[in-house]
């Protein structure tokens, strides 16, 4: 049995709940300064909102569109020690509208934002190659990367030249298994790569629905532990155009990145990633199908009894503004996920899916000499 080195995956990532107010609204409760929040709407029609630490505060980008980045002065105001402040804007804070926030911790300090894992050593006189982190070809000084390596985490901030084959450097030390690029100051798709796609030219839309399309216009196999290599296409390298780069890769007990296989039954298949889950992001990749979010904070999971199942609302979508909807599609348990529900996103019989977990718990963690094993529920 693989030990988790991560005893306590909140201090990485981290869903808070919270009802907005309308005016300035301070989050607390996180457990740390997040470098990646991402708001969503539970009960009513908003989009589904990206903040991070390296664009700044105010600084909005929406999963479930094309657009540029928006600097909206009333969004999310400020990355606070345990967790973030609002202003009034309606997509994060409106009144009395219940809201989920998918917290991400990077590592940042400084002005170059160069960082090799939180908590480390480095100082703002340090550079990227004293740090282990390459620049890449495109880099300049325009670029930018936020690394967490405990956690295999990263966000980087490029410029495009236009020309196949450039590089920009991802700072994991590991080969990235899910990488999501957005240009920010151009009108282009969420490209996203995941490595069980099969190869670097498959990609998804995270702002769509679409099957897993392939182009090596996108990604390139190239791509490695220190860098990811891009094709010419506009959603991840035009010429002038900005980017921002969200880099995953997979941590024992922390993360995983993987596929299944739908069954199309109630009794769906058991999803093996070797922690209690805590968020689950899932999409269909041989037909269209949402990006499906489900995390531990809000209801809907474990439902034992099929005559009782509660009212509450349980299911998200990355693609589109749409409030959160019932859906009795899978327990979350302490090793994994099963299926619970036959529909085509989700479990259709055949159909391939594609999954981003982040864990609650590992199913055994390092503490001492004593391994502490997660509980089911």
């Amino acid at each position: 049995m693989a030990y988790s080195s991560i005893v306590k995956p909140s201090v990485y990532f981290n869903t808070k709940l919270y009802t907005g107010n309308g005016g300035t609204n301070a989050l607390t409760g996180v457990g740390f300064k997040p470098d990646l929040t991402w708001i969503k709407c539970r009960d009513d029609t908003h989009n589904p909102n990206w903040f991070d630490s390296v664009r700044g505060a105010t600084k909005r980008l929406s999963t479930h569109s094309s657009a540029a980045e928006s600097t909206v002065a009333n969004s999310l105001t400020s990355f606070d020690n345990d967790g973030f402040t609002l202003g009034a804007s309606g997509g994060e804070n409106s009144n009395s509208n219940t809201y989920v926030a998918w917290n991400f911790k990077a590592a940042t300090y400084g002005a170059t934002y160069y960082s090799k894992v939180e908590g480390g050593s480095q100082s703002n006189s340090d550079t990227a190659s004293a740090l282990g982190i390459t620049a890449g070809t495109i880099a300049g000084n325009t670029w930018r990367v936020a690394v967490n390596r405990d956690c295999n985490f990263s966000i980087v901030k490029y410029v495009g030249n236009g020309s196949a084959g450039a590089t920009v450097g991802h700072g994991l030390g590991v080969v990235p298994e899910m990488v999501i690029v957005k240009s920010t100051t151009g009108a282009t798709n969420w490209a996203v790569y995941h490595n069980s796609l099969g190869n670097f030219a498959k990609y998804l839309y995270l702002d769509a629905t679409n099957a897993v399309s392939t182009d090596s216009d996108f990604f390139d196999a190239a791509t490695n532990s220190t860098t990811v290599t891009l094709g010419s296409n506009s959603a991840v390298n035009s010429n002038g155009q900005t980017y921002m780069a969200y880099c995953f890769a997979s941590k024992t007990g922390y993360s995983k990145f993987g596929s299944y296989t739908g069954n199309g039954n109630v009794n769906g298949n058991f999803i093996y990633t070797g922690f209690k889950p805590s968020f689950i992001l899932r999409k269909r990749t041989d037909d269209a199908g949402a990006w499906l979010i489900q995390d531990n904070k809000r209801p809907g999971s474990n439902r034992a009894v099929a005559d009782s199942l509660p009212t509450d609302q349980n299911v998200l979508r990355a693609n589109d503004s749409s409030a959160e909807e019932y859906n009795n599609e899978l327990d979350i348990l302490s090793n994994g996920f099963k299926l619970r529900a036959d529909n085509s996103f989700g479990n259709s019989s055949g159909a391939t899916y594609i999954y981003m977990a982040i864990a609650e718990e590992p199913l055994v963690a390092n503490s001492g000499t004593d391994g502490v094993p997660a509980t089911a529920r």
